[in-house]
């Protein structure tokens, strides 16, 4: 774990940090001297990361609830970082895709991004301290996949959201990028992708570099966003594919 790049006395939130990419994440960013906030709707996953990770903050919520999201992270205080990283994902065709289901990737993977950086961006507005905001795309963004309408759709809007708030905040010397991988092995990554070859295989021949992300791969690109290293880097959307989108 690499932790050349030190953010003492920053305040760093975290959501969809039950499991995977957002809980590597957080240990990540305590082992870089961050004071996290864990922000989940599943307790258990809370719970446990706590015994792993001594003084990590939490928050229980569903994102889907955007008055009880706004609340909750309101009451958690100020972060100089963020990371927009929680999402859902399900694999339907087009023609096959509902309104439940589309309504459930807007509210969770473009309408909590609103919300939850609306709240924090306007406490770093009011502290004057500024910060740095990544949010987790994904290269569906710009790249179609077969079923994944509506998750390459919202996607694309996260990059526009990215590009849009980086316009409205540097002002305010807050940074905005987003991180763009393509399949993460994750423990459902790994089962859904990496242990299934006859469907992997169509998506790794078009990676130059024939592998898919493992967590570190997108979790250093992350920190590096996060960090003053980073100062002149600011409404990009930072593919972490493997050269995939080429």
């Amino acid at each position: 774990m690499d932790t050349s790049i030190q953010f003492n006395g920053k305040k760093a939130l975290v959501t969809g940090a039950g499991k995977g990419l957002g809980r590597d994440l957080v240990k990540v960013l305590a082992k870089c001297g961050a004071e996290v906030c864990a922000l989940s709707r599943t307790r258990a996953d809370l719970d446990s990361l706590k015994e792993e990770v001594p003084g990590v903050r939490t928050v229980c919520v569903d994102i889907s609830d955007w008055k009880a999201t706004r609340k909750a992270v309101q009451e958690a205080g100020h972060f100089d970082l963020l990371i927009n990283n929680a999402a859902v994902s399900f694999v339907l065709p087009f023609l096959e895709v509902t309104e439940e289901n589309l309504s459930m990737h807007l509210d969770v993977n473009l309408k909590a991004m609103f919300n939850i950086s609306q709240v924090v961006a306007k406490s770093m507005i009011d502290k004057g301290t500024g910060g740095s905001i990544v949010n987790v795309s994904s290269v569906a963004s710009h790249c179609a996949l077969l079923d994944h309408s509506v998750y390459c759709s919202i996607k694309a809007a996260v990059d526009m959201l990215t590009k849009c708030m980086c316009l409205e905040l540097g002002k305010y010397k807050i940074r905005v990028n987003s991180v763009n991988p393509t399949v993460i092995l994750t423990p459902m990554g790994q089962r859904v992708w990496g242990d299934d070859p006859v469907k992997s295989k169509p998506l790794l021949d078009r990676i130059p570099t024939g592998r898919f992300a493992e967590i570190e791969d997108v979790t250093g690109v992350i920190l590096f966003l996060l960090s003053d290293k980073a100062a002149m880097v600011n409404g990009h959307n930072m593919s972490v594919d493997g050269g995939f989108s080429i």
